[in-house]
């Protein structure tokens, strides 16, 4: 590697926390270098193309993105200049069915015509809502989003004691499906509400309430593409990083974390010790302890939490564009009870699973070949437990084609020209994330965002964490949060 900077700062994963917390670190005066097992940038985002189909593997819809343009700004850059975005017009299209269709439209009146057209919901009913999610989100931002706690200072804070003295306004004691029907009588609508839980891989059944803070970001902040595809942020954010001076060692497998008498002291590979003043871990913190810590112990609430869901992904290069399809597709489970009961409980597939099919070709053409789509389709599934694979994901597969064939009136199956597949284990394997789940643990508690791992640890000095499985969760935006959190706690070289 070469001689090392005395202000070395080693980042382990290249996820966008890993990403975000390198031009942090880079922006405070860091010599930094990002070391990932991976041939490319972006953990979870990375992208996949065959034969004029590009692919997003990784999360695919978009929200608060100034705080990726604030990381241009950090860097001394003009966000436009390097990263362009729009604001969508639908956030996704809902199926049913018994026939009914829902487009989300981002214009506050448009979407209460069309909830309204199919639904006994009236537009004073969603506003309300609205309102409500928006106080929320204004209440826990601040303290719990962008902020540690887990660091006792910030409890003095005034936006955390506003929040504490508001807290019975925080829906914490009630779960989202529950209040979700308090709030609308019509079943589909409080389905299209509870699907919110699944963005941290939850169960609205179990998650708290306070979870519909979702629904204001997505409806009311706005939902957002990339012009060039959700790839693009982790690109955008890789060069900008280079061109801040931080170094990216491909292919490098962190072995281990090196510290002694309670500071982290370097890291490890291929038995070459490389000293750094500071380390940040961007991997599932579990695998963190179990693999490049192993005399540390895990925190107690970390080996008792229950992971977050997994996913069963088909890639589908599809030769015909399908016109009752936008760029965000939901087909709903006629009993989402039971296939929640089904991730969570049996630790299976339910027969009749909520089918998300993303076509990025919509707003990016180029993403597949003329009068073709690239279908990314996905359902929820279990973590890995040992559970036979082959099986769940031919079930499946049958499951959801069925599925789209009935509820699109089509026949899938003879327009499928290209197809790869990402299941648990491959996740697992592919990402180091603990039996594939994709948010490292659950928030099917009130006491879930105390449960995650912290941003950092007392015992051991200068060690630092981000990414979907730390505070504050995953996701892209947590992600840059939790980057931002750690941010906080550095001081700048001097």
């Amino acid at each position: 590697m070469g001689p090392v900077h005395k202000k070395h700062a080693a980042i382990i994963g290249s996820g966008i926390g890993g990403l975000a917390a390198s031009i942090r670190l880079a922006a405070k005066g860091y010599k930094v270098s990002v070391f990932e097992q991976a041939n490319q940038t972006g953990g979870k985002i990375s992208q996949i193309h065959h034969k004029g189909f590009r692919f997003d593997r990784g999360p695919s819809l978009l929200t608060l993105p100034h705080l990726i343009d604030e990381l241009f700004s950090l860097g001394g850059e003009n966000p436009g200049d390097h990263f362009k975005y729009s604001r969508l017009e639908l956030s996704c299209k809902y199926f049913w069915e018994d026939g009914a269709i829902i487009t989300a439209w981002q214009d506050d009146e448009l979407f209460a015509n069309e909830v309204g057209s199919q639904c006994d919901v009236k537009p004073f009913q969603l506003a309300k809502f609205f309102r409500k999610s928006k106080q929320l989100y204004d209440l826990t931002a601040e303290p719990f989003l962008f902020n540690s706690i887990h660091k006792a200072s910030n409890y003095r804070s005034k936006k955390f004691i506003k929040t504490i003295m508001n807290s019975y306004k925080l829906d914490s004691f009630i779960t989202m499906h529950s209040r979700n029907k308090r709030w609308f009588k019509d079943y589909r609508i409080v389905q299209l509400f509870d699907r919110y839980a699944t963005y941290n891989g939850s169960d609205p059944y179990r998650t708290p309430a306070t979870l519909n803070i979702i629904a204001h970001l997505e409806h009311s902040e706005g939902t957002w593409f990339p012009d060039k595809g959700i790839y693009d942020i982790a690109a955008s954010l890789t060069g900008l990083a280079k061109r801040m001076g931080v170094e990216f060692h491909m292919g490098s497998k962190v072995s281990e974390v090196i510290h002694s008498n309670g500071t982290v002291k370097g890291i490890r590979i291929n038995n070459e010790f490389i000293p750094a003043l500071l380390v940040v871990n961007n991997t599932d913190v579990s695998l963190l302890y179990k693999d490049l810590m192993p005399t540390v112990r895990m925190p107690r609430k970390l080996e008792r939490a229950e992971r977050s869901t997994s996913a069963l992904i088909f890639y589908w290069g599809i030769k015909k564009s399908e016109p009752r399809l936008k760029l965000h597709n939901i087909l709903f489970s006629k009993d989402y009870r039971e296939e929640f009961r089904h991730l969570f409980g049996t630790q299976t597939i339910y027969d009749d699973p909520t089918v998300y099919i993303y076509i990025s070709s919509r707003a990016v053409a180029d993403d597949a070949p003329a009068g073709s789509e690239n279908w990314y389709v996905m359902i929820n599934a279990p973590v890995n437990g040992g559970q036979d694979w082959d099986a769940l994901i031919a079930e499946a597969r049958k499951n959801i084609v069925a599925k789209i064939n009935r509820m699109l009136e089509v026949d899938i199956e003879k327009e499928i020209i290209f197809e790869k597949s990402a299941d648990p284990v491959t996740i697992e394997k592919e990402t180091g994330s603990i039996g594939g789940s994709l948010y490292g643990t659950s928030s099917n508690s009130m006491f879930a965002a105390f449960n995650r791992h912290p941003n950092f640890r007392k015992p051991l000095k200068n060690l630092y964490f981000t990414g979907g499985s730390v505070h504050p969760g995953g996701g892209i935006p947590l992600c840059l949060a939790s980057a931002k959190i750690i941010d906080n706690e550095i001081e700048p070289c001097r």
